[in-house]
């Protein structure tokens, strides 16, 4: 009876951690190495978002698969542009449609990660 009570618990343990980590958030070294082609255009130093810019960002629009994930990438891509002067939300908000790609909020230097959903 006792190795099946430890063998039941394992089993319960090992989908509670596989459930786990296919909730993960998506990390942002991901995000920024999706997103950094995208600076150019978001310092207004190119006219249009670059082809690898929109292939990146629709790739990683691809992984969304929760709000945490996309709270998740918010977070990053606001922490990443800290470290780029220039970048105007001007530039930042064309790029979804510039790209054709839907993410359901306003993209802008004041969003607020927290409430989307």
């Amino acid at each position: 009876m006792k190795n099946v009570f430890f063998s039941l618990f394992l089993v319960l343990c090992l989908v509670y951690c596989f459930a786990q980590l296919t909730n993960a958030a998506i990390p942002c070294g991901t995000v920024d190495m999706k997103a950094a082609s995208c600076v150019s255009f978001a310092t207004g130093k190119d006219a249009k978002p670059s082809a690898a810019c929109c292939t990146g960002l629709q790739q990683l629009a691809q992984t969304v698969k929760s709000v945490d994930d996309k709270k998740a990438i918010c977070r990053c891509l606001k922490t990443a542009v800290k470290n780029f002067s220039g970048v105007q939300d001007k530039f930042l908000s064309q790029i979804p449609t510039a790209c054709n790609i839907k993410v359901g909020f306003p993209v802008s230097l004041s969003t607020d990660c927290e409430k989307l959903h």
